[in-house]
This record gives structure tokens, C-alpha cells and sequence, in this order.
């Protein structure tokens, strides 16, 4: 356990930082051979001869995968490069069936951008990208026994489906000048490149499922001195802490390092450069193995695989496809919205800004449609104990149920009965208040007959309406409103009372 805080490891550190944010790309099929690329089949039976690297076997590149990397590469400002190639990274492990991952080395398709990532108060931090290229995944070990970890397995199983999915890897330059503020930058920025991928339509973005993840590189080095130029000083070790797969776990990895190398260094010992393992249970790291130079990977090139070599013309034209940056529409649809910006935040930290905007399109006013996803629809979510977009429910059923609340069909209390049908799979919003006849009782003379009858059965109620003790209507409303189970015009209700009590509302 660290004897030092983040806070106290900022202070007197200077942090060095990198990512290497990993996006599994959507395609129908893998990066080099026609399996299907789909997450949740059973074990090994998305696989073949060449993505088990079997001999005689001969990898082709899958163009949607070639097309989809070079548009990310555009979104993160990068020079997409006219000749490209693909090399051999060369080592073992359980998940790597053929021994050697196909990859690219010194000729990356997309090379030097940038991304501008917006912290929570407004703050906005450039991000150096060196590259972004592609490549295949590789397979997934279940380690069984234990604490879910390696360590303490008793065995490992290897599921090879995910091998030979296309990957697009970006890696940043290493990143100073963040100070105490690293983790929080480190978070924006893998947030905004799950955001830009999620907009390209390239991955479903789902940091839980691997779609996306990250290996977080950190480094401490001395404060400089007084006068001395901070970029001066050299960097310190650095661990990589692989394979973080959510935005909380990110800062927390972060926050861990920094106060584990600190420790070390005050006590005048090395910072070994290495991998770690993270758990999220401990929220701490454990050592992996000695960090590898590129040179231990022996890579060279692909013998099996022409260059890449896009048009410039194709190029441009797939500059022509990017969508509206992340950061840039949030400020527009802020304003747009009238949302503050606690509720542009929490909007974004829910994974419900897309469903909020999708619903707006499809009719629903923004704050009506904050006001499902952000209430009944996350609570659902949480009490289900799965995401937000995963609920059985579409951005139209909730413009739909808004929309019925509009007319006057159906109020709140009928909203959420009729949101229950919808989430239990029995229709549309329209279909289940048919069905389960929720509709508004506003017919006067069903409504006149209630209002009657609660008036007989609280007769002083009248008399205190009449001596001007209007509020005292709400007793005979409520009560109409039982006998109706709910479905009753609440407005309409208080008029009739207000008639039969002869006093103006």
C-alpha cells in the first residue's frame, strides 16, 4: 500500500505521460479473413485457418477496415500516409495463436495530429498523436481460479474469436505540462476518442465490452529547479498499466502509479520500466513483465501483404465524411438546448447524450427528453445493472411517450405505466396505452358523475370551496383521480368542481 497521495506525489513530481488507446473497429467481417466479427458468440467458433495462422494460409486486407482508420485518422488531424505496409511483431503468448501479430511498425498509415480535449471547467489541452495504425487483435484469456487475475490462477482458458479483429492503435507523444491535473486530462482524452469513434460510426465505442481500451504510460521526474527549464530535465521510467477499459478506472490507474512510483523514488529506489496489470477491485497495479523495445518484437515486414496505398483523391473524399467534432457539438447543442452545464455534464458522464439528441430529432423537446433519459430510464438502467443505450427501449418510443403526454392522452403517472410496457416488450408507447387502456379520461360526463360522487362523500369540502377556500378542490381531485386510477384530465376535474361549487377558478 502507498504511503503517498496523488495529491502530495503531484507536488513534488512532474508527471510524463503517453496512451495508447486501442478502438476495435466495427466491420462485419475481421481484418484479414471473412469470419464474422461480432462480440458474444460462443467461445472459438469465429474462427478459421487464417486467423489461427495456420499454415498455408493467406491474410487479405479488409478494405472497410483500411477505409474506417484512415477517416479516424483525418478526426485526430493526422497526414494519412500514400504508401503503407504491414509488418510482423513477432512474439508469444497464449492469445496470440500464430505467434506473431500483423501489424504495422515504421510505416504507419496515419502519423502527427493532434486533438484538442475540453477538461470540465472549459480548459481545453492539446494532445500530440505520433500515430494511429491498424492491426488485428488478438485473442481473449480467461484466467480461472484466483482473484479473476492471473496471479493465483489455477488455470487459463483462451478464446480465439477476437483474434484477427481489426484494431486501430493511436498513440500519443509523450504528454507534459498536465501537472495535477494528468489523470483528468488522461480521462478527457480517451472519453473524446471514444466519442469521435462512436460519431464516425466506425466501433460501438463500449469501453466494458473492449471496443475500446487503453495502456497508460507514466512517468515521474524531478521538479526543476528554480530557473531551470522544467523541459530540460530528462524523463523518468515509466510503467504501462495495460489494458484499462473504463474512463473511472483510467484517472484511478493514474492516481495509483503516480503515488507508487513516488514512494519509490523518495525511498531512493528504481522505477522499473514494465508492464502492470490493473484491478479494478483494489483499484491498484501489479507487475506484468519487463517492457519490451521495439527491437525484442523482430518486426519486418509482412510478406503476405501488399502496401496500402490510398488515393489522395479517396482521401479527400473521406475527409468529406467526418462528422462534426465531439467537443465542438456539445457547445452547440448546449446552447442549442438551454442546458446548464451541469446538465450537459451529466449528460455526457450517463453515455446519454447521443439517446437525449437522437430523441429531440425524432420530436421531443430537449429538457423533456433529458428529463427520461436522465430520471425513470437511468434508474432502470441502474436497478438492470446494464448501460443506458442497452435498455430495450429507442430515442422514438420516448418522442412517442412525449408526444402523447403533449396531446393530452396521457399524463406523467400514465407516461411511466406505459414506459413499463414498453421496457417489458409489449409495443410502442401507443400500443401499450391501447392496450392496457391508459388513455386520459377527459369525456365530461364520466368525469362529471366522478366529481359528483367525491363531492357526496366529502360534502363539508363544498362549502369550503364556496367561502373561498379554493385549494380545498384538491381533496376532490385527488380523490377522482383514485376512483379513475389515475386517468383522469386533473385539469378538467378541478374545473368541474370549481362549476358545481359556482366560483371561478
Amino acid at each position: 500500500m502507498s504511503k503517498m497521495t496523488y495529491e502530495s506525489a503531484m507536488e513534488q513530481f512532474d508527471p510524463v505521460f503517453g496512451i495508447e488507446v486501442h478502438v476495435e473497429l466495427n466491420t462485419k467481417t475481421k481484418m484479414f479473413c471473412g469470419c464474422a466479427n461480432e462480440f458474444g458468440a460462443e467461445p472459438n467458433t469465429q474462427v478459421c485457418p487464417v486467423c489461427l495462422g495456420l499454415p498455408g494460409s493467406m491474410p487479405v486486407v479488409n478494405d472497410k477496415a483500411v477505409e474506417s482508420a484512415i477517416r479516424l485518422g483525418l478526426s485526430l488531424g493526422c497526414s494519412i500516409r500514400e504508401s503503407s505496409r504491414f509488418a510482423r511483431k513477432n512474439y508469444f503468448y497464449p492469445d496470440l495463436a500464430k505467434d506473431y501479430q500483423i501489424s504495422q511498425y515504421d510505416e504507419p498509415t496515419s502519423y502527427e495530429g493532434s486533438l484538442d480535449v475540453v477538461l470540465d471547467d472549459g480548459e481545453v489541452f492539446t494532445i500530440g498523436i505520433e500515430r494511429a495504425h491498424m492491426e488485428e487483435d488478438a485473442g481473449k484469456n480467461t484466467h480461472v481460479g484466483g482473484t479473476g487475475g492471473i496471479q493465483g490462477a489455477s488455470h487459463s482458458l483462451v478464446d480465439y474469436n477476437r483474434g484477427g479483429v481489426p484494431l486501430v492503435e493511436i498513440v500519443t507523444h509523450p504528454i507534459t505540462g498536465a501537472g495535477a491535473r494528468t489523470a483528468e486530462v488522461a480521462r478527457a482524452y480517451v472519453a473524446t476518442i471514444r466519442d469521435i469513434v462512436k460519431a464516425l460510426g466506425i466501433s460501438d465505442g463500449r469501453m466494458e465490452q473492449g471496443s475500446v481500451r487503453a495502456d497508460v504510460n507514466l512517468s515521474l521526474r524531478p521538479k526543476a529547479a528554480a530557473g531551470e527549464d522544467q523541459n530540460a530535465v530528462p524523463f523518468g521510467k515509466r510503467s504501462e498499466t495495460k489494458n484499462v477499459n473504463s474512463l473511472r478506472a483510467i484517472e484511478r490507474a493514474i492516481h495509483h502509479e503516480a503515488a507508487r512510483q513516488a514512494d519509490l523514488l523518495l525511498a531512493g529506489q528504481p522505477v522499473v520500466q514494465e508492464t502492470r496489470h490493473w484491478h479494478e477491485d483494489t483499484s491498484s497495479t501489479t507487475p506484468g513483465r519487463s517492457k519490451e523495445e521495439a527491437e525484442d518484437y523482430r518486426y519486418f515486414p509482412e510478406p503476405d501483404l501488399l502496401p496500402v496505398q490510398p488515393s489522395r483523391e479517396w482521401v479527400e473524399e473521406l475527409r468529406g465524411t467526418l462528422p462534426e467534432h465531439p467537443a465542438k457539438m456539445r457547445v452547440r447543442l448546449k446552447e442549442e438546448w438551454g442546458f446548464s452545464d451541469m446538465e450537459m455534464r451529466d449528460a455526457v458522464n450517463a453515455d446519454a447524450l447521443d439517446l437525449i439528441a437522437s430523441t429531440v430529432a425524432a420530436g421531443a423537446k430537449p429538457q423533456a427528453a433529458r428529463k427520461w433519459w436522465m430520471g425513470e430510464l437511468a434508474r432502470t438502467a441502474n436497478d438492470r445493472e446494464i448501460a443506458l443505450p442497452d435498455l430495450p427501449v429507442t430515442p422514438e418510443h420516448i418522442a412517442e411517450l412525449q408526444g402523447l403526454i403533449d396531446e393530452g392522452k396521457i399524463n406523467d403517472k400514465l407516461a411511466r405505466q406505459a414506459l413499463e410496457g414498453v421496457l417489458a416488450g409489449e409495443g410502442s408507447p401507443a400500443e401499450v396505452v391501447a392496450s392496457r387502456g391508459l388513455e386520459v379520461v377527459s369525456d365530461d360526463s364520466a368525469l362529471e358523475a366522478a366529481v359528483d360522487e367525491a363531492l357526496a362523500a366529502q360534502p363539508d369540502v363544498l362549502a369550503k370551496i364556496q367561502d373561498g377556500k379554493v385549494q380545498a378542490a384538491g381533496a376532490i381531485v385527488g380523490a377522482v383521480m383514485k376512483a379513475t386510477r389515475g386517468q383522469a384530465d386533473a385539469g378538467r376535474v378541478r374545473e368541474i368542481i370549481l362549476q358545481r361549487a359556482g366560483v371561478e377558478g
